[in-house]
């Protein structure tokens, strides 16, 4: 038998919360022998879900596996990440997905969910078998990295959406606007640096079209890693007119702006690109109200040689894992835009919903699984990227002093993650 007491922590609306672990569960009185955990000063908030993260393996093991990527997630405060399926091969067939799925259950840092591939190889040509794969409890599909261009074939897969109870996730990036060399945001810095740019349309006309698409069938619409003013407005829009359309936002689209490109690191190229403060106040503002669900990582390690040359032909990623949380904190938090219910809602209850994740962003209550994370909502400290859990070191919050959150992360009744 496993069991812990939680004691002196508070809840997200700032009530005192005491909390009974026993064999993976909440249970609603002390167990006999329990471990005595004194959480004086932290809060107990539910473990945080990642919808957007890329753990690289099979076929990327040297930028990030299955077993590093969740240590980062447990480092974070993560209980369960929803897995890319841009590997090699990729995961587009039931046997992938379950091979990704067991991958997870080796490492046991985290619950990791496959995401399938909404079309053969990404290649935006024919199908994946959603169908099959939903019937093997694959519950979201993207082409992440690639946009589904074809809308008769972004229409099929919302109408299989519509059949299966999953949801099609959208990597918006109208490949004829913004092509392979794109690489900086048009409206602010692309023409004074010289480098190809990445303009505002090229995402929010995608998601316009695929709002339709989705009031067409009744499919479930999820749109990754928004960026712009006008994708923020296309959204309210559709949700004014009832359609199922869910949106996210990164950590590093709220907290860094394009004038980190200036020096042409290539730790900070990300596709999309990091935008303008007109752009990153409506990112901030679409949170706060609501217009955005989701607070998606998109964690994208690489090794140090997909990061060198020239900026517009280095690999776009960024790691976002661990410091995920911090930057919701400082951006959000820390400026009185959000409270520590919203930050729940947007890191791990909205995301568990969408990704119906029945087990992950339940409330902290007896009979419930006992997935949690105690945070020091008050410490700061300087990220050192050398101290990441990660395989890679692309990190952009290097030097930066920021939250330092985490104390301790469980899963299923077990530290997967404790300070120290």
């Amino acid at each position: 038998m496993t069991a812990y007491t939680i004691r002196g922590a508070r809840a997200a609306g700032g009530a005192p919360i005491e909390l009974f672990v026993r064999d993976g569960l909440l249970v609603d009185e002390p167990v006999l022998g329990a471990e005595l955990v004194e959480a004086d000063g932290l809060l107990a908030l539910p473990g945080l879900v990642d919808p957007h993260t890329h753990l690289r393996e099979p076929g990327f093991e040297s930028s990030e596996t299955v077993a590093s990527g969740t240590a980062c997630a447990a480092r974070g405060g993560f209980t369960a990440v929803f897995a890319m399926a841009n590997t090699d091969p990729v995961t587009d067939s039931v046997a992938r997905a379950e091979h990704v799925a067991e991958l997870g259950r080796r490492a046991n840092h985290a619950e990791v969910f496959p995401v399938g591939a909404i079309t053969v190889g990404l290649a935006g040509e024919q199908l994946s078998p959603i169908a099959e794969m939903a019937a093997h409890g694959v519950r979201v599909f993207s082409d992440d990295g690639k946009c589904v261009m074809d809308s008769a074939l972004m229409r099929q897969a919302l109408h299989l959406a519509a059949q299966t109870g999953t949801v099609i996730a959208q990597h918006s990036q109208d490949h004829r606007l913004a092509g392979p060399d794109a690489c900086a945001d048009e409206r602010s810095v692309a023409g004074a640096l010289g480098l190809p740019g990445w303009p505002w349309a090229a995402e929010s006309t995608i998601i316009s079209r695929d709002v339709q698409l989705a009031e067409l069938t009744g499919g479930r619409l999820h749109c990754q890693h928004i960026t712009t003013a006008e994708s923020v407005e296309v959204v309210r829009w559709a949700k004014s007119r009832g359609v199922q359309v869910t949106a996210e936002v990164t950590p590093h689209h709220l907290l860094l702006d394009s004038s980190h490109l200036v020096g042409l690191d290539t730790t900070f190229k990300v596709n999309p690109p990091l935008r303008g403060p007109d752009d990153i106040e409506a990112l901030r503002a679409g949170l706060a109200d609501g217009t955005i669900d989701v607070v998606g990582t998109d964690h994208a390690p690489h090794e140090a040689a997909a990061k060198q040359g020239a900026f517009p032909h280095a690999k776009p990623g960024m790691l976002g894992l661990e410091q995920a949380l911090a930057s919701v904190m400082e951006t959000m938090v820390n400026t009185g835009r959000m409270g520590w219910a919203d930050v729940v809602r947007v890191m791990s209850t909205a995301p568990a919903q969408i990704g119906r994740a029945a087990s992950q962003g339940r409330p902290l209550r007896p009979g419930e699984p006992a997935n949690l994370v105690l945070v020091d909502p008050v410490r700061r400290g300087v990220v050192d990227r050398d101290l990441s859990l990660s395989v890679s070191r692309n990190n952009p919050y290097h030097g930066k002093e920021l939250p330092d959150p985490v104390e301790a992360t469980m899963w299923r009744g077990r530290w997967t993650y404790r300070r120290g």
